[in-house]
């Protein structure tokens, strides 16, 4: 799976549990660009995320994410780590 499509299911994902269907990912996009991004959507978004792409999250994982384009990059990284690249 490529970036660009993971930002296309992320971007599915992020507008399921948003309820938005404008919602249009960047790399740079972060919690202070999405309205009602808060705590409790992001644990939505994870599980989301995880179940969406077939992998799991670690808090270690999660802190270290700055915006969307570090998720991304995550996403791909534990895709290719469980053999699903």
């Amino acid at each position: 799976m490529s970036q660009s499509e993971i930002y296309i299911a992320l971007t599915e994902v992020f507008q399921e549990v948003f309820d938005d269907d404008s919602i249009v990912l960047t790399p740079e996009t972060t919690a202070d660009d999405i309205e009602g991004w808060d705590s409790q959507a992001h644990v939505s978004l994870v599980v989301a995320a995880e179940s969406q792409f077939g992998v799991r999250f670690r808090t270690a994982d999660l802190e270290t994410l700055h915006n969307v384009g570090d998720f991304v990059a995550l996403i791909e990284a534990k895709r290719e780590a469980v053999g699903h690249g």
